[in-house]
């Protein structure tokens, strides 16, 4: 098959990194290829960001491999997604969870979430709906949720996305501008939020109510 072989290598050398069998068996069988633009298909296996456009990119198959470990997936969960990007990330998670799972990714880009939706489609993942709409607010309508992955900078934590997670979730978000750190966020069964510095990392950043808004000095007020 067309790239299988580059998508192996790929595998090879994230299993020397560390990352879990479960996560690396979910990379083997999602297509990259199929979540970048035509031009960059050559590079889809290499672990690098890439150009989607508008400013966007795909995240490095081992930052998105290391953020699936951090989640500590599982079968079935409920997740919420804040950055649809191409669809990518969100295919890897889909099928960790499986068909019993599901995900919801929010893009407040609409040619992005057309992208990702048709990027997804293509690939033949079901149980991922893409929703047009401002990340930092999260997605009330079907909270609260197992799982929230974040895949762009917040100032800060966004509070819709603490409210939105399910007591014994966990939610995975970078923070900062410039210098950004990676945050495990857990939430107790009896609702106590803690917060875990992981490291540093590189993310563009999160637009939006509760992000960063070039429109209104007043971030996070209405």
């Amino acid at each position: 098959m067309e790239y299988e072989r580059e998508r192996a290598i790929l595998v090879r050398s994230l299993a020397e990194q560390g990352v879990s069998e479960r996560t690396l068996k979910a990379m083997k069988k999602v297509p990259r290829h199929l979540f970048v633009p035509s031009i960059h298909a050559s590079s889809a296996y290499v672990d690098t960001p890439l150009s989607i456009g508008h400013a966007q990119t795909i995240s490095a198959p081992h930052m998105v491999a290391m953020m699936c470990d951090l989640l500590e997936l599982e079968e079935g969960l409920s997740i919420l997604e804040i950055g649809a990007g191409s669809g990518y990330n969100a295919a890897v998670m889909a099928e960790i969870i499986g068909k019993k799972g599901k995900i919801y990714s929010i893009e407040r880009l609409d040619k992005l979430a057309v992208f990702a939706h048709d990027n997804l489609e293509r690939a033949g993942y079901s149980n991922v709906e893409v929703i047009l709409g401002d990340g930092s607010l999260g997605w009330p309508d079907n909270a609260p949720y197992d799982r929230i992955c974040v895949t762009a900078s917040a100032p800060d934590t966004p509070l819709p996305l603490i409210e939105q997670l399910k007591p014994g979730g966990i939610m995975v978000l970078p923070e900062g501008e410039g210098y950004q750190r990676l945050y495990i966020i857990r939430k107790s069964r009896d609702g106590e939020v803690t917060k875990q510095d992981w490291g540093g990392v590189i993310f563009v950043p999160l637009i939006g109510h509760y992000g960063f808004n070039p429109y209104d000095s007043q971030r996070g007020k209405k």
